[in-house]
């Protein structure tokens, strides 16, 4: 695939990946009516906290884009990929510690049980984070093969060249005989 395309197709996954985070936070707060439980503040917490990392990935992502689609600037791509990898990473640790541990989901399947109207919301919760996997995996298969990309363009051989005036031109004019002294002449 085409650089341009693969960084593309990480646009996609970013995009993707925020609606179904965006989804999962719609039903974190859509609890029952006037009741209130400190499972889902905390969860609506963390996925604010993971959507507002995916910002900052989306934004670097951009830049990344941009500098494989206009003059191809292969270490301006590469260090902004990077900075996405680091963000993604953060997302994964916390999507697996904060939301489909084992601890949370069965907090989630006991709240559901033992509060009056809860069994709903908790059902709601398990299938939208459920539904985050998918574009979890989608941005890390895009992330790898952008990687995939750069590295095919950095191991074939291509020399580039910058060429840069730096200092000013000096110009010397002939002298004229009257300016040369002889020494020891009168």
């Amino acid at each position: 695939m085409a650089l341009e395309a693969t960084f593309r197709q990480l646009a996609l996954a970013l995009h993707r990946l925020h609606d179904a985070f965006n989804a999962l936070h719609v039903t974190v707060g859509d609890t029952p009516p006037n009741d209130e439980t400190a499972l889902a503040d905390g969860m609506e917490n963390k996925v604010l906290d993971m959507m507002g990392t995916l910002h900052e990935i989306r934004k670097v992502a951009q830049k990344a884009q941009t500098a494989v689609t206009h003059s191809t600037d292969i270490d301006s791509a590469r260090h902004a990929l990077t900075a996405c990898q680091e963000r993604f990473h953060q997302i994964e640790q916390q999507f697996a510690s904060d939301l489909v541990s084992y601890e949370n989901l069965n907090e989630v399947a006991r709240v559901g049980k033992k509060r009056r109207g809860w069994l709903p919301w908790a059902n709601s919760i398990r299938q939208g984070i459920e539904q985050c996997r998918q574009p979890l995996e989608e941005t890390s298969t895009a992330l790898a093969a952008c990687w995939q990309e750069l590295a095919e363009r950095l191991g074939s051989v291509n020399i580039s060249m910058k060429v840069m005036n730096v200092g000013q031109k000096i110009t010397a004019s002939k002298p004229k005989i009257e300016d040369l002294e002889v020494e020891g002449a009168t």
